[in-house]
């Protein structure tokens, strides 16, 4: 070995590693304050005030405008007119909201103090005298904002955070008093004669067409017309069905209270829609013919009508009762025989 190559006599290695990595490194402190614009031009100053006022005054404008958007563009019971409203509705609120957002963003970068200030970890627990320069300091803040004297800045922030809560208040006040039959929660669109068809292609279902161990997704055969409204979009929420086909021998409770089959040749037909909180229930396994609900896994046995055997749901699946006509198409027999989805507050026997 070459005589570069050997340590340095009587150097110690250990304590020039110390020196070079020390344990702990020397506090850089907070770096010294740049001031901005605002804070040595008046002018500036007195410019960014106005465009935070600009931006108050565009949130209540979009408040103002949200609320005559929603007399002016009420929904029409079509696709398209629900739509216009939804848009118009949710532009102008997002215009209301922005503004009071983006207005107070602007406020705090170019207004309020931007000093850096460290707070030393202390213990949960402050004495009063801590307690007492919390409360100064959030005295001397609320003072730098300069909001007590600066009158149109803070009348312009009251007026936009007094009008926004208009932009949904007024909607949810007019809808109280409206329609509140709560019949109409019993009843969906399968009557006696229904065809059942395919979700969402409206193709009228076989029996023939099932095989043993099959599932679709099922929903009442309507015209083209229909299925085009928004009223169709409401209704089907309720109406939805899964269909699924197993071997009669595998089925254990297929009957009414009444004793009527609700079964044609092992193939039934259950809400889709699970009875703890609504969610879509379709995730079907064949071997077990088990039905779960992916949102909380509420699980129905299909071949035993449908019957909660896991989960957080407390009744089994409404069941709609089906046969054929004359053609070999599947029907609904009559409505379902009792409300589906979720319990509500007043559920109908």
């Amino acid at each position: 070995m070459s005589e570069n190559q050997n340590p340095t006599p009587g150097r110690d290695v250990s304590t020039t590693s110390e020196a070079q990595h020390p344990e702990r490194f020397t506090d850089p402190g907070v770096p010294e304050h740049k001031p901005r614009l605002t804070d040595t031009d008046p002018a500036a100053r007195k410019r960014n005030e106005r465009i935070v006022v600009i931006l108050f005054a565009i949130s209540c404008l979009g408040a103002i405008a949200s609320i005559v958007a929603y007399f002016a563009f009420r929904p029409d019971g079509t696709t398209e007119g629900t739509r216009l409203s939804t848009v118009m509705l949710g532009t102008t609120m997002a215009v209301s909201l922005l503004g009071i957002g983006i207005a107070a963003i602007h406020w705090a970068k170019s207004l309020m103090s931007d000093h850096e200030h460290v707070d030393e970890r202390h213990e949960l627990a402050s004495s009063p005298e801590v307690r007492e320069v919390a409360v100064q300091h959030l005295t001397d803040g609320v003072e730098d904002s300069g909001i007590a004297r600066r009158g149109v800045l803070k009348g312009a922030a009251v007026s936009a955070l007094a009008l926004f809560p208009l932009t949904f208040a007024v909607p949810l006040i007019s809808s109280v008093g409206g329609d509140w039959d709560i019949s109409k929660f019993r009843h969906t669109l399968w009557e006696r004669g229904k065809r059942l068809a395919y979700d969402p292609t409206g193709r009228p279902i076989r029996a023939a067409d099932l095989t043993v161990g099959s599932a679709a997704h099922v929903i009442p055969e309507e015209s083209e017309e229909y299925m085009q409204s928004h009223d169709w979009i409401t209704e089907k929420a309720k109406a939805v069905v899964l269909l699924v086909r197993l071997n009669p021998e595998d089925l254990r409770s297929d009957q009414s209270p009444e004793g009527e089959t609700w079964s044609y040749d092992g193939i039934v037909a259950y809400s889709k829609i699970c009875t703890h909180v609504g969610c879509p229930v379709a995730l079907y396994e064949q071997q077990t013919h088990h039905l779960l609900c992916p949102c909380h896994q509420s699980t129905f046995d299909m071949a035993d009508g449908a019957k909660v055997v896991f989960g957080p749901a407390n009744r089994p699946l409404p069941q709609l009762p089906i046969t054929v006509d004359d053609e070999g198409y599947l029907i609904a027999q009559d409505d379902f025989a009792e409300p589906v989805g979720p319990s509500f507050w007043e559920r109908l026997k």
